[in-house]
């Protein structure tokens, strides 16, 4: 469950992330930003909230399935960023983005070589 717990706190920052991009006047326009704040709901509300998981295994092996979706929402998000906005705040959310899914695919696949 320690596992469990540990990616459901990054997933805080991947929430924050996802907010600020989906609130930016920049997401009017930009369906590849749209994209990628898709993707990353689409793996937080598949793994659920934390009070929800009943069976941790199914919780990992859900947020397994899911992993290329989010690692591609990043990769998407990393590609785009300097031509959507080199702003601080957009720099940063990729930079935090990255640590946070590095962090979640590190728990994910632990155990599975």
């Amino acid at each position: 469950m320690s596992r469990v717990r540990s990616i459901d706190a990054l997933l805080t920052h991947v929430w924050m992330v996802r907010t600020f991009l989906k609130h930016c006047d920049e997401a009017d326009d930009d369906e590849d930003l749209r994209e990628v704040v898709r993707d990353l709901y689409d793996f937080i509300l598949a793994v659920g909230p934390l009070d929800a998981v009943d069976d941790p295994k199914a919780y990992l092996k859900m947020a397994k399935k899911k992993l290329r979706r989010l690692r591609g929402a990043t990769e998407l998000y990393e590609s785009i960023q300097p031509e959507v906005s080199g702003h601080t705040n957009f720099v940063m959310a990729a930079r935090s983005l990255r640590l946070a899914v590095d962090a979640i695919e590190k728990l994910v696949v632990r155990d599975q070589s």
